[in-house]
């Protein structure tokens, strides 16, 4: 079938490749591996520039190259949200009563993004099958609404090192599939590339 894949960034990296040597992930690889009887027409990657903190001044810097070695993907766009930083008054967990001050990041946009292009790339008949890569059951209606209403089937890959995929979205989408992490390891870029404006690296502190 004509593919089109979804990616939640954020939900792909905490759920997937944090904390493992597989962050300098080739995405369409991956797909290519789990959906391997489709024919994969584009894959749109949702995410928001991240704000970094003082203990990690490199985290912007990696991650725009990590971008930048995904726009080397032919079939591949970026969309991107926003990301929020800001502090917060929250409970200790050890139910004391006392109060301490944090700071709180949030990435904002994604889901609403991936709803609206899952939505009208279907309305517009621009694929016969759509693969989201999130277990965020927020995007249920959305799912619900295209397999319902558009008669295409949509189908699930989670992000989930451990555990199981959202409840909801597993009752409700035409297939599930978690990404193993042989998966990942089969799925990296080369760690020296090339595009238009030259030669770059994988970041040496992944």
């Amino acid at each position: 079938m004509l593919a089109s894949v979804y990616i939640d960034g954020f939900n792909l990296y905490y759920g997937a490749v944090r904390g493992t040597p597989f962050k300098w992930l080739n995405v369409a690889r991956m797909c290519q591996l789990l959906l391997p009887d489709d024919q994969i027409v584009n894959i749109k990657y949702f995410t928001a520039m991240v704000n970094p903190r003082p203990r990690d001044p490199d985290q912007r810097v990696r991650q725009e190259t990590y971008l930048r070695a995904l726009r080397t993907i032919p079939n591949l766009e970026i969309i991107l949200g926003t990301f929020l930083t800001h502090e917060v008054t929250m409970p200790l967990a050890d139910n004391s009563g006392r109060y301490a001050r944090v700071v709180k990041t949030e990435e904002k946009g994604s889901d609403v993004n991936i709803a609206t292009h899952l939505l009208m790339d279907g309305f517009k008949n621009r694929y016969e099958l759509a693969v989201i890569v999130s277990n965020d059951s927020d995007l249920l209606v959305p799912i619900q609404t295209v397999i319902h209403e558009l008669k295409k089937p949509v189908g699930i890959l989670v992000p989930a090192q451990q555990g199981h995929p959202s409840v909801m979205l597993a009752r409700h989408a035409t297939f599930v599939k978690h990404i193993r992490q042989g998966v990942l390891a089969n799925s990296q870029f080369p760690p020296v590339m090339t595009d238009a404006l030259g030669t770059f690296v994988k970041p040496a502190s992944w």
